[in-house]
């Protein structure tokens, strides 16, 4: 039988049984006065489970979505069980929810910002650290009278000494012969051409002699090569100091002669003092 209210529906046929005694219904068939037959009630319960559907349906895609998410960033070893709320109207009713721990959920924590990786990361190995330029060392001022060629000389002196761990007294007399023989200048010979085209700071013509100390190549002192420079002859000087015997008991002039052998053995004394100074300038 069709429903007047609803087109296209169809309902069952009601049938009443009347009680030949009185005006009421009778054993168990249905009391159509005391039971609400209206279509409008079927109407709401159709939408009741609409309703509840629906709610189902947008649950279960909101955590597939969420967990996909997940797992394609994070990977699943960061769940935790901090609670979430899912709508679960289909195990209890349309107006419930119920809590879900988010580790059962598949749904990740949040991260703190302080979790996140910094910009600025440490430079790698293979990145060059920019050298620290070095602290240029000047040449101390000269003093005593003497420019700065022969301070410079007087330097390399008692520097090679200070290398060798002599004492002050060794500087002394190594000063003063220097001071003596050629003003502490590194001096050519005139008389040697391959001494000339050294590197030099003035010329003599006394033997053989060469260099800041005048050593002479026939004495088996060294080379050209050798003496004309003033490191090497520091150091072949200090050599043939600490074989005199007594060195270091002897006075300052009278060791310097022991090592040089001068035809002026006393020209060594008078410059005891500058040697002093500049000794106390450059230690």
């Amino acid at each position: 039988m069709t429903d007047p209210d609803e087109p296209g529906q169809y309902r069952r046929q009601r049938v009443a049984y009347l009680d030949s005694d009185d005006n009421s219904w009778s054993g168990s068939g249905p009391n159509m006065y005391a039971n609400d037959w209206s279509t409008s009630r079927k109407r709401r319960h159709r939408a009741r489970r609409s309703g509840r559907t629906k709610s189902v349906l947008i649950a279960v895609s909101l955590l597939s979505a969420t967990v996909g998410g997940f797992v394609a960033v994070g990977g699943t070893d960061r769940l935790t069980d901090m609670p979430l709320i899912i709508d679960a109207a289909f195990l209890q009713g349309p107006d419930d929810a119920v809590e879900v721990p988010r580790a059962q959920a598949g749904v990740a924590p949040q991260v703190s910002a302080s979790a996140k990786p910094s910009a600025a990361a440490a430079p790698s190995g293979s990145a060059k650290a920019t050298p620290k330029a070095s602290k240029s060392t000047r040449p101390p001022e000269p003093i005593a009278g003497l420019n700065q060629t022969q301070m410079n000389n007087a330097v390399v002196i008692v520097e090679v000494a200070r290398k060798r761990k002599l004492p002050r007294r060794a500087m002394q007399v190594a000063l003063m012969t220097g001071l003596q023989e050629s003003s502490l200048r590194n001096l050519a010979n005139t008389t040697i051409p391959a001494s000339l085209r050294r590197p030099h700071e003035g010329t003599g013509d006394d033997f053989d002699s060469l260099g800041v100390f005048q050593q002479r190549p026939s004495q088996g002192w060294g080379s050209v090569k050798e003496l004309m420079n003033p490191t090497y002859a520091a150091d072949v000087f200090y050599d043939r100091l600490l074989k005199v015997d007594d060195w270091e008991d002897k006075d300052f002039g009278e060791a310097a002669q022991a090592v040089q052998r001068s035809a002026l053995p006393d020209a060594y004394d008078k410059h005891e003092e500058r040697a002093t100074k500049l000794i106390d300038t450059l230690l």
